[in-house]
């Protein structure tokens, strides 16, 4: 995932040397609005979870106290397209948003939203070390969710990311159809909702800011039949999520990071020249 990475940026580097023809002197100015869906892949996580508040849960006879990491945890992400079909469920799949200004013909800026899934695959083996109640432990361990550990942000990983745009024409015949390779670096923050079950007890939290994220997107866009616009684009991204809310009213946390890969096709409108 590091080399998807890497070659994001890379690609954003070859085609800022092919961009020197460009004028950026030209006024035109612009507001677009798009909406997509997205496939996601993300890079092994160190998880750890952490609650020292010794909180007693009747629920389970338990006292919450652990301090433990899940060490290179798998995870997938779930796209859900079945859903698009239905217009109730059309946010239910991974969608994306993207509302964007061009304040001349080359450059500009875009709010950029993206409803990703981070799910924790299930039975895997994964090394878990740490304290549960006192007790040390260090080995191999199934990540059973009726007895163990299941891990999601399944209600969005939810990036949000302020971007700098940059657009190269590649081809433009006539007045209807443009063709042109765009480039958006940006950061911002991670706004996930968190579903647990720790020991068999489950919690499906808050929606809270909870990280950040930085990531570059690159790809092609089609601008046609005047207000149409279509993208598909690649993106690279690596987001800390710092305090996810896990069990432990309250107190317990969990805090993990990844690269992540998407792919992505959008759809929208454009109002200006």
């Amino acid at each position: 995932m590091k080399k998807l990475f890497l070659c994001c940026v890379l690609l954003c580097g070859v085609t800022a040397l092919l961009a020197q023809t460009d004028s950026l002197k030209k006024k035109k100015k612009q507001f677009y609005f798009l909406w997509g869906y997205t496939r996601a892949w993300y890079s092994t996580s160190d998880i750890h979870f952490k609650d020292l508040s010794n909180d007693y849960h009747p629920e389970t006879g338990r006292h919450n106290y652990y301090d433990f990491t899940v060490h290179n945890a798998k995870a997938h992400d779930r796209p859900d397209f079945d859903g698009i079909k239905d217009v109730i469920n059309i946010t239910i799949p991974q969608f994306v948003g993207r509302v964007g200004y061009y304040f001349n013909e080359n450059e500009g800026v875009e709010m950029n939203y993206d409803h990703t899934k981070y799910i924790v695959t299930d039975y895997q083996k994964a090394r878990v070390t740490g304290q549960f109640n006192n007790n040390p432990f260090n080995g191999d361990t199934i990540l059973d969710p009726n007895s163990f550990l299941h891990f999601e942000h399944s209600d969005g990983a939810n990036f949000w990311m302020g971007n700098y745009l940059r657009k190269w024409n590649l081809f433009n015949p006539n007045e209807n159809f443009k063709l042109s390779c765009v480039v958006k670096p940006g950061a911002g923050i991670v706004f996930p909702r968190t579903d647990v079950t720790l020991f068999g007890e489950r919690l499906n939290n808050k929606w809270h800011v909870a990280g950040w994220i930085v990531g570059v997107e690159s790809g092609i866009r089609m601008e046609f039949l005047k207000y149409g616009v279509f993208e598909f684009t690649g993106k690279g991204s690596y987001a800390d999520y710092i305090t996810c809310l896990v069990l432990g009213k309250g107190n317990g946390k969990a805090r993990h990071q990844f690269f992540t890969g998407q792919l992505t096709a959008t759809l929208g409108v454009k109002i200006g020249k």
